[in-house]
């Protein structure tokens, strides 16, 4: 089971990296920043597509505002207590 709460401890981590780096605009589209992004976020779609999808985004200064990473970190440790 270690191995499991690891892999899960890493993904959530994967989610606030990607979160986080999705904060910086991107210079060069060929950069580095930029490659990183596409890797994280091929990574952390497949989980936030269905959260965004049920979530509406809340307009905050006419701006939608993404809670779908903070609800999937909230589910992730809470399947991480339970197993």
């Amino acid at each position: 089971m270690n191995i499991v709460h690891g892999l899960i401890n890493l993904y959530i981590w994967v989610l606030i990296i990607a979160a986080l780096l999705s904060w910086f605009p991107i210079a060069n589209p060929s950069g580095g920043l930029a490659a990183t992004r596409r890797v994280l976020g091929a990574i952390t779609e497949p989980v936030l597509r269905p959260i965004r999808q049920i979530l509406p985004r809340p307009r905050v200064g006419g701006v939608g505002v993404d809670f779908s990473v903070l609800v999937a970190v909230i589910l992730l440790e809470v399947v991480n207590r339970f197993i």
